[in-house]
């Protein structure tokens, strides 16, 4: 499989200092930063007090700081939130610029790769996006944004749920115990040639409106597919799902062979 370089040097960068931060950061974020080794990183998002996801992150431990880097469409976000909650913490956000590549070569990675604080030229657009949608990697602003939960998302692998208290995490909480999704985003696997438009809807035999494309690519390894936000009724994987008049078929993420 080709590998894929990503260059995420325009992305948002914090450095957090401060002998609170670790502190103030685990009470902010869904996954845990208080087990993080020197050098590593985790991936998390930021959620509103009810939940919704406002921002997804990366935190790198640096040692004496960490790291927080976001994609553009949520940057400034992500700051805002942080700068506002800080209220009596010994804590302080910087802005600053690292050149940041990371290699995805497989879907897979697209979730587990760390970021490289090196210059690097980064693939085209185009294959970065194939990559990113056989991953099922949700990007803000396209796949997840405000308006929905991390467990509508796919972001369930990004939550902690033994690290202690976070905010949103009770509506995270409550609606894990019940089960109570209605969508989730799931990945489609698309009879023909070409895209579906993101916005195209999904229909199923249990549910005529069972959902949206946000995401459609060609892969060279699977051929045409979706990232779709798809109704509970039809979301099993196997499910088959008409789009635009197109055949599809309910996959898990990461897209496999």
């Amino acid at each position: 499989m080709k590998p894929v370089i990503v260059n995420q040097s325009s992305w948002g960068c914090l450095r957090v200092t401060g002998s609170d931060r670790t502190r103030f950061l685990q009470g902010m974020v869904t996954n845990d930063v208080a087990t993080l080794a020197k050098g590593a990183f985790v991936r998390a998002a930021i959620l509103s007090v009810k939940g919704r996801v406002l921002a997804l992150v990366d935190i790198v431990n640096e040692g004496d700081s960490l790291l927080v880097l976001s994609e553009r469409a949520c940057a400034a976000t992500a700051h805002e939130v942080l700068e506002r909650h800080a209220i009596m913490d010994d804590v302080g956000f910087t802005p600053i610029e690292l050149p940041i590549h990371r290699a995805w070569s497989t879907p897979e990675d697209t979730w587990t790769a760390p970021p490289v604080f090196e210059s690097r030229s980064g693939s085209p657009d185009g294959e970065v996006e194939v990559r990113r949608v056989e991953g099922g990697l949700p990007k803000f602003g396209v796949d997840v944004s405000d308006e929905y939960f991390p467990f509508e998302a796919g972001l369930d692998q990004i939550i902690c749920r033994s690290k202690g208290c976070f905010v949103g995490q009770e509506v995270v909480v409550r609606a894990h115990a019940r089960g109570h999704a209605n969508k989730r985003l799931v990945g489609i696997r698309l009879s023909g040639e070409g895209i579906a438009a993101p916005g195209t809807p999904v229909f199923a035999d249990a549910r005529p409106d069972a959902g949206k494309i946000t995401s459609s690519v060609v892969s060279p390894l699977f051929g045409p597919i979706a990232l779709a936000y798809v109704h509970r009724s039809s979301w099993e994987p196997g499910n088959k799902v008409v789009i635009g008049g197109r055949d599809g078929v309910i996959a898990e993420l990461p897209f496999t062979p």
